[in-house]
């Protein structure tokens, strides 16, 4: 097996971008975080979360970036694929990456309660999965943890 070479390059832009998805989930109301979902430098795909606005709790960034990606590809696989996103996935995001064949996840701010590629479980180090997942976590950690704090912050403050 060929090592596999992994461009850095852009991985801030891309996460700048989510950070601009976050903030308009945010303006709706949604828990502000977002995903890009980029293959061979292009963007395929691009979410925020939305199940609060769709009326669907699995409308997280990821499966909304996910699925417009698919559509995209005209493919339910993804290989070669990155996915920014702002908040370290759960474990429902985690398996539809797994499923879609994304390659590479890159992820902003730890979610310590329900994060599932490092804070809790592990999921994409696990022998059962078929499918092995490149993961890199801390990416514009401080400004995709800010959002989400100044969010919650403001939300309190309404209540």
């Amino acid at each position: 097996m060929r090592p596999q070479i992994i461009d850095r390059s852009r991985d801030q832009e891309f996460m700048r971008l989510a950070l601009e998805l976050a903030a308009e989930g945010a303006a709706l109301g949604e828990v502000p975080v977002g995903a890009v979902l980029v293959q061979h430098g292009q963007i395929l795909g691009q979410g925020f979360n939305r199940p609060i606005t769709d009326s669907d709790p699995s409308a997280h960034a990821e499966m909304v970036a996910i699925r417009a990606a698919a559509r995209a590809a005209s493919n339910y696989r993804l290989p070669g694929s990155t996915l920014y996103v702002t908040l370290e996935p759960c474990s429902m995001c985690a398996g539809l990456i797994v499923h879609s064949r994304v390659n590479r996840v890159v992820y902003g701010a730890l979610e310590p309660k329900a994060g599932v590629v490092q804070s809790q479980g592990q999921f994409f180090t696990q022998g059962f999965l078929n499918h092995r997942v490149i993961y890199e976590g801390g990416v514009l950690a401080e400004e995709c943890g800010a959002i989400l704090s100044e969010f919650f912050k403001a939300r309190r403050a309404k209540a």
